[in-house]
């Protein structure tokens, strides 16, 4: 057991994020209490919780509240609670260090930032909640014992660069956290935090939701004359702490009855966002399984979006009862940024997390839940163009892994996906819109994935599609090279790869006799040229050919229809996944002086070694225009160098 008073340094970068705290100007102060009330209601949380599952914790949860104390002599302001608390090693490692891999970008981040409003909403997306004290404290002073143990601890620091960590003997259970208030405070009446009406106003508008007492000392009222003699004699009683907010949970509340700041509110306690919501969705079930849900879409990702260790889940409770704070069975993984709550009337209270995979009304809870927020985001869709587009530039991508994997929803998903496309530079289109626009006789929606647009623009495989006109979809996130494959179609029209497989764009009138003619003439001119190149490329390619998909390029490679795109086959490898060669096919535009020109020098000079290397040119250079990596770049560079000088 840790004895006698340790003092820690703060590390480099907390040390520069609290100073800047400490010592810029924000627009709200006031949020650093709606901060130390969250975290207490959490502690309460947790205890409850706890003492459901665990029967011999040693624990009193007869009156589970938080306490507000202020000393107006002292200047002080005591949040405190009587829940979970923690241990001396959580004190360590929980309050002593921030420990956020994001610390270093959110201190650029907070430095770059140019208004106050901006700095504020990035403390909160970085979870450094608690730390906003110091915007109000010239000293804070931490104090807790965890349900259970004997000996609690003492956290004190003033910000600057060190704190300081010892035991205490008589702490109570849960925390309490102290702040010696700054006096440059006072002078501003609006930042007065050692007055009574300031804290209330606070936990009004801040608090009011939360579902555990908050109590302070009532209001001052003149003292009466019994009251002033007992005083007098030393007999002073101190006075009953009364409950400031009204404990009601927004989502059991008429809708009528609640105003969008206070779902604002309730969303930025359970989220630690400091931005409101893009949307707020109410669902309630009545009938044989009854439950409530008040969800939140954010209006940005947060930071741990990608993070394997990520939150995610909505909060669980039962009948008003807090059970789980990362429900996970509730929310699909594609949806995981969605926040809020669901309150469910018939599961046991002390259900685990994987009693929940198996609850059958969990499942159906899910189900609803899930088709409710999709059929919201495609509501936002058709009634507010700027808000959909923030809604897709923030989660797009995450939700299209739903495509992946939630067959039961795939349409749903598909309706409400917006694509970067050839039809408008600025503006991507959906799914419906592209089938709207599609020409007579289009039988596919063409798409095309890369690394980015301008990438994808200037591919080959688009020019056959850009001359006669077809919209083709630039799918340039890593997941689209994921769920093409697994999408067979949309409303009935298939999805399709113009960098696989072959293609022909023409339409009925196109395909006369005459043109086939010329065509099947060309095929017999080409022949031996393309039975040559499929014998010396043999290593790199699967087969030589003709295309129907180029004008003014050379050479492009393609896939067969089921071949793994090459950046799909990276991903593979990336993950340890060992693939097979996958040889493409080399298509060879018969219209170019340079096709044209290899084939009359091979029907001239077979046995020139130096039309091999060509061959080999040729293949390098339609690889590189699609974004490709050469096996052995020295190679390529010796034979463009050679066939450089021999031009001079």
């Amino acid at each position: 057991m840790t004895t006698g008073v340790e003092t820690f340094e703060f590390q480099v970068e907390a040390r520069q994020l609290l100073q800047l705290m400490i010592h810029s100007i924000y627009s709200n102060k006031d949020v650093f209490l709606r901060e130390l009330i969250s975290n207490a209601s959490d502690a309460l949380d947790r205890l409850r919780l706890e003492s459901l599952r665990d029967e011999n914790l040693q624990a009193d949860t007869s009156d589970l509240h938080i306490a507000i104390e202020i000393d107006q002599e002292s200047r002080t302001l005591t949040v405190r609670d009587n829940g979970i608390g923690m241990s001396h090693e959580g004190v360590v490692e929980l309050i002593g260090t921030i420990a956020n891999s994001g610390t270093a970008k959110f201190l650029k981040e907070l430095r770059e930032s140019k208004d106050a409003a901006a700095s504020a909403d990035l403390i909160g997306q970085f979870g450094v909640g608690f730390y906003s004290s110091f915007m109000v404290a010239d000293e804070v002073t931490l104090e807790t014992r965890h349900a259970g143990e004997s000996q609690g601890t003492r956290w004190v620091s003033s910000g600057a660069g060190t704190y300081t960590i010892e035991p205490v003997d008589e702490a109570p259970q849960g925390t309490s956290v102290t702040l010696k208030l700054k006096a440059e405070d006072t002078e501003d009446h609006l930042y007065d935090y050692a007055s009574p009406w300031k804290i209330r106003e606070i936990v009004k508008q801040h608090s009011d939701f939360i579902t555990w007492p908050i109590r302070m000392a009532p209001a001052q009222a003149p003292a009466t004359a019994d009251e002033a003699e007992q005083a007098e004699e030393g007999e002073e009683k101190a006075p009953e702490l009364e409950t400031v907010n009204s404990m009601k949970a927004l989502w059991a509340r008429p809708k009528d009855e609640v105003t969008d700041e206070e779902y604002h509110e309730f969303y930025k306690h359970i989220s630690h966002d400091w931005a409101d919501p893009l949307e707020t969705i109410r669902m309630q079930a009545e009938g044989t399984f009854e439950y409530q849900s008040l969800l939140f879409i954010p209006a940005r990702a947060p930071q741990d979006l990608y993070m394997q260790d990520r939150k995610r889940g909505v909060q669980l409770y039962v009948k008003r009862v807090f059970i789980m704070d990362d429900c996970e069975a509730l929310m699909p993984e594609y949806l995981r940024f969605v926040k809020g709550v669901v309150d469910a009337a018939d599961l046991s209270l002390n259900v685990s997390r994987e009693t929940l995979q198996q609850d059958r009304q969990i499942q159906l809870m899910r189900r609803r839940l899930v088709k409710k927020v999709l059929s919201t985001v495609k509501d936002i869709m058709s009634s507010d163009a700027e808000r959909y587009a923030t809604f897709w530039k923030e989660f797009g991508r995450v939700l299209k892994e739903g495509l992946l994997g939630d067959l039961e929803n795939r349409e749903a998903i598909l309706e409400v996906c917006s694509f970067a496309s050839t039809h408008d530079a600025e503006q991507p289109t959906t799914l419906r819109g592209y089938a709207e626009r599609m020409k007579d006789g289009q039988e596919h929606i063409y798409y095309m994935t890369g690394e980015s647009r301008s990438i994808v623009e200037s591919s080959p495989h688009m020019e056959a599609f850009r001359d006669k006109g077809f919209e083709v979809l630039l799918l340039t996130d890593p997941i689209d090279e994921l769920w093409v494959d697994a999408v067979p179609e949309f409303d009935g029209k298939q999805l399709r790869s113009i960098a696989k497989g072959q293609v022909d764009l023409d339409s009925q009138d196109e395909k006369d006799e005459e043109a086939e003619a010329e065509r099947e003439q060309r095929q017999k001119d080409f022949a031996d040229l393309l039975s040559w190149m499929t014998s010396t490329l043999s290593e790199q390619v699967k087969e030589v050919r003709l295309s129907s998909r180029l004008t003014t390029s050379p050479a492009c490679i393609v896939g067969d229809t089921f071949d793994v795109t090459p950046a799909l086959e990276n991903i593979y490898r990336s993950m340890g996944q060992s693939l097979p060669q996958i040889k493409r096919i080399l298509e060879l535009n018969p219209t170019h002086p340079l096709v044209s020109g290899l084939r009359k020098a091979h029907a001239e000079r077979q046995d020139d070694s130096g039309l091999g290397e060509t061959a080999e040119l040729l293949y390098s250079m339609a690889l590189l225009a699609e974004g490709g990596e050469l096996s052995d770049p020295s190679r390529f560079i010796k034979l463009v160098a050679e066939r450089v000088q021999q031009t001079l």
